[in-house]
């Protein structure tokens, strides 16, 4: 019995490592988000981190047609990192989890 629980143990300390080591991966993973009509580019990391945001001249003298842009696009920035995030920690953590009978935490 403690050999089993010695043995969870063991696995759930490695896969906490995996997680860490995803996550620094992550960081370098680049996404680029642009507007419907390309005037602002986001580029995000897949750990929701902004690296760069380009603005199209043409968007400088309406004040809150920028604002409107800028939060569309990163908005969706987010949410497209934010599903590259989870589905990546996600894939790491199910496969280091001991299989516990009548457990399933990722269906």
């Amino acid at each position: 019995m403690f050999g089993d629980i010695m043995g969870m143990m063991g696995k759930l300390k490695e896969t906490q490592a995996k997680v860490e080591a995803t996550k620094q991966r992550l960081n370098t993973v680049l996404l680029d988000e642009k507007s419907t009509d390309g005037l602002v580019t986001i580029t995000i990391t897949a750990n929701r981190e902004i690296k760069s945001i380009t603005i199209d001249d043409t968007l400088l003298g309406d004040k809150e047609q920028l604002e409107d842009y800028l939060i569309l696009t990163l908005n969706k920035a987010i949410e497209k990192a934010t599903k590259i995030h989870e589905a990546e920690i996600a894939a790491v953590a199910k496969e280091g989890m001991p299989n516990i009978p009548g457990l399933d935490l990722f269906k």
